[in-house]
């Protein structure tokens, strides 16, 4: 199974409907171009981007989702982005580097050598910047198996259709996107795939992750210096801050 018909696998979870797609080919100079800030990023689109499809456009006129627009966001439209990343590519960098070429907030579903990957990231107008738009934050699960998925997989591929999201806006129906990736992260630490658009719930969630993301960081790096470390007392000293950590990282997945 080629790495287009995983994608195949995962596009078709998100129900799509006929009048959204756009199946054009988006050009590597124009991620260059627009996204690429450093000449080790321009390489990095040379050589580890295999192909970029723009596969959907998510308009009032195409989805019957009104669009959502302040003083910091805008949500007139998103794009449903498909990448093929080559072996040994940059994958997180490059995600990244897609999600900033593109002005419009995008769903990006990419595949590279270790499996299919989906991410979002929510944007807002640059500070004393007219007419800019920037990243607040990336956020992904990748190594998906759309072909043979696990349990909690398979049910976050059931909750992507577009439908099964919050339609206010385009502004809610992202917010819903990007809630389900949280609950696949979510997932694969508790073994519980639980998808809901209560507002409470995401932050707690949210909140949890990004502490379950910092101990693990810390923990790692504390192993690091236990490994080098020559003083039999010290290294006793940083493996029961390690086993600490650890017993903190256990009570915070009571929140996910």
């Amino acid at each position: 199974m080629t790495a287009m018909s995983a994608t195949a696998v995962l596009v078709s979870a998100l129900d799509l409907p006929p009048g959204a797609r756009v199946d054009a080919r988006v050009p590597k100079k124009m991620l260059v171009e627009q996204g690429a800030p450093t000449a080790a990023d321009k390489r990095a689109i040379q050589d580890g981007v295999e192909e970029i499809q723009w596969l959907a456009a998510l308009k009032p006129n195409t989805v019957a989702i009104p669009a959502f627009a302040d003083e910091v966001r805008d949500y007139a439209e998103i794009a449903v982005i498909v990448a093929i990343f080559r072996a040994e590519a940059r994958a997180a960098r490059l995600t990244e580097l897609v999600h900033r070429a593109i002005p419009y907030p995008v769903l990006l579903i990419s595949a590279d050598s270790s499996g299919v990957a989906i991410s979002v990231a929510p944007k807002r107008a640059a500070q004393n910047e007219g007419g800019k738009v920037v990243v607040e934050r990336v956020v992904a699960v990748s190594g998906l198996d759309p072909i043979v998925p696990p349990e909690t997989e398979r049910a976050f591929m059931d909750s992507l259709a577009l439908g099964n999201q919050p339609s206010r806006n385009l502004l809610t129906v992202y917010e819903g996107w990007l809630a389900r990736i949280e609950a696949l992260a979510a997932a694969r630490l508790s073994g519980n795939y639980v998808a809901n658009d209560d507002g409470s719930a995401i932050e707690r969630r949210r909140a949890a992750l990004e502490r379950l993301a910092q101990l693990a960081r810390d923990i790692a790096g504390l192993r690091v210096k236990a490994g080098r470390e020559k003083q039999l007392n010290r290294r006793v000293d940083l493996n029961i801050e390690i086993q600490r950590l650890e017993q903190a990282m256990t009570a915070q997945k009571q929140y996910l």
